[in-house]
């Protein structure tokens, strides 16, 4: 029997036999930073860095300044730290040469250096404006280390819930208030309670197909902290009375599916994944499924079919998952976004230096019926695109302009599509919206998982709406008749349109298909297909020619 007191003290103990006075050079390397060559920048640094004993280089997860990679935080000894910004390979030498001559009293930062050095006043207006829970350890600390993630309280949280009993777990997390983050912010304990109260042995699966476009804080947390998921779906298995469980990680998610494995195996040598946890008597099995490829996978009953090797289509309900899912056994269903908090609600500060977020500190941010933070994916035309976590209730206004730092210079915003494919578009005289689940608007647009894609004014209304349209209409399934031959027969109505070819009745067919395509279909891909639709001329209606 291991108990958590000694796996926190060893993982101490550990790291301080480590890295005790060496200067810690991390590379943030997520999928942005790969993109723009953080990987050959670490290379750099590993060659530049090998013959010294007084340093070690590591790597991490994006912070989410994505408009900042690559990135390189260098620490010392005394805890002091600076970030370089927007490094290349030529730029490593010079990074290096700073190592030995940083000043030991405060941080004396010299200018011109030419290499990005600080991150200067733009990192400091992406951050500011932000409450960072989920996010608090992404791009700071190596991914897969249990090391690490012990020493900073990680597990914590599990371990009280193991003090308790499962329906005191749940009722601690229903007094949270926590939602779902996946777009139908669906109260998180009630799906739990409906679970262990069905006959059988429950699963629970996670999903992290995240395959809408302008999507990515999922595969975020599995880049930056994965452990922090584990942490979460262990809880909510041992809440649940599960005793195995499955991740499904999109198709294409390459670094995250990796990051994600690397730290179940740590889980399991330290005996945090497997039999009798932490001496508790209670037991988890853990499986990584890939995705099958396509948006629809990311629908609940779409995922479980595909799980267990049939095709990818949606299933009929009732019976819900809780009652009927994965191998006809009661299933939880939650995505990352919201597991990743419930380790915050549990934890305590015990094991930690500063004090760690509680139920109590997670129920007073956000709103009254929506509790909490959200990640929000912030992409496009403007100045500083990347990830954020905000207090529900956040305006788009403060998103955009206050993190995202507004348009590029000389440019205006003209649309903002939030929610992916499943939502709508609306114009910029609507960034006073706050961020809350339900309808943001009643011309259709939704929160949906967080996605806010800023548009300049070069980009016309019908533009984007045929995007969606014809992504929607590409990802259909073909299962049911309203989706398969109703969306594309949307884009086929916008195409007229856009060409001025249109017909006698085209508006009145495209509201038609819109209305019909979303109450006859029988998952969500299809139910709100017609919402772009119903945005934009509600919102555009000169450009789709109905003023």
């Amino acid at each position: 029997m291991t108990a958590y007191s000694d796996l926190h003290d060893a993982a101490l103990g550990r790291l301080e036999q480590r890295v005790s006075g060496k200067i810690r050079v991390l590379v943030q390397m997520g999928n942005c930073g790969r993109s723009v060559g953080a990987d050959v920048v670490a290379d750099a640094l590993g060659i530049a860095l090998a013959g010294r004993s007084d340093a070690y280089l590591t790597v991490g997860g994006c912070d989410g300044a994505c408009f900042a990679t690559p990135q390189v935080i260098v620490t010392i000894p005394s805890g002091q730290t600076r970030r370089y910004q927007r490094i290349s390979p030529a730029d490593v030498p010079a990074l290096v040469d700073t190592l030995d001559a940083w000043p030991v009293g405060p941080d004396v930062l010299p200018d011109g250096d030419g290499f990005g050095l600080r991150g200067g006043s733009d990192l400091a207006e992406f951050f500011g404006p932000q409450t960072r829970l989920l996010l608090a350890r992404c791009g700071y600390v190596e991914p897969g280390s249990m090391d690490e993630y012990l020493a900073d309280g990680g597990y914590s949280g599990l371990s009280e819930a193991l003090s308790r009993s499962p329906e005191e777990v749940i009722q601690t997390v229903r007094e949270a208030g926590l939602l779902g983050r996946g777009g139908a912010y669906f109260p998180a304990a009630i799906k739990w309670q409906a679970a262990r109260a069905a006959v059988g042995i429950p699963y629970v699966v996670v999903n992290a197909e995240e395959g809408e476009p302008g999507i990515f804080k999922d595969r975020h947390i599995l880049e930056g902290d994965p452990h922090l998921l584990l942490e979460g779906m262990l809880i909510a298995a041992y809440a649940t009375g599960a005793v195995s469980g499955y991740i499904y990680v999109n198709a294409e998610a390459e670094l995250p599916a990796e990051r994600l494995e690397a730290a179940i195996e740590k889980a399991w040598e330290v005996g945090i994944i497997g039999e009798n946890i932490l001496g508790s008597g209670f037991s988890f099995q853990v499986t990584v499924r890939r995705g099958a490829g396509g948006y629809v996978c990311g629908e609940e009953t779409t995922m479980l079919d595909t799980i267990e090797g049939n095709r990818r289509e949606p299933r009929l309900r009732p019976p819900f998952p809780t009652e009927s899912g994965l191998f006809r056994q009661p299933t939880v269903i939650n995505n990352v976004e919201t597991l990743a908090n419930v380790p915050l609600i549990m934890r305590g500060s015990a094991y930690t230096e500063t004090p760690q977020p509680t139920s109590a500190s997670f129920a007073s941010l956000g709103l009254e019926n929506a509790r909490g933070t959200k990640l929000v994916c912030l992409s496009g035309a403007v100045r500083r695109p990347g990830m954020a976590e905000v207090p529900m209730g956040t305006t788009l206004r403060q998103v955009v302009y206050d993190i995202g730092g507004g348009p590029q210079p000389g440019r205006r915003i003209g649309i903002i599509a939030v929610g992916g494919p499943s939502s709508g578009i609306l114009p910029a005289q609507e960034l006073d919206l706050p961020l809350r689940p339900g309808m943001l608007h009643p011309s259709g647009v939704v929160m949906g998982a967080g996605g806010v894609m800023v548009v300049d004014e070069t980009v016309s209304a019908i533009e984007i709406v045929r995007r969606l349209a014809a992504y929607n209409a590409d990802e259909s399934c073909g299962k049911c008749t309203p989706c398969r031959e109703g969306t594309p027969r949307i884009v086929e109505a916008l195409d007229r349109l856009a060409s001025n070819r249109t017909q006698m009745g085209d508006l009145d067919d495209l509201l038609d298909l819109a209305e019909i395509v979303g109450s006859a279909s029988l998952c969500g891909l299809g139910q709100m297909a017609g919402n772009p639709i119903t945005s934009a001329l509600h919102f555009f209606p000169d450009e789709l020619g109905a003023g």
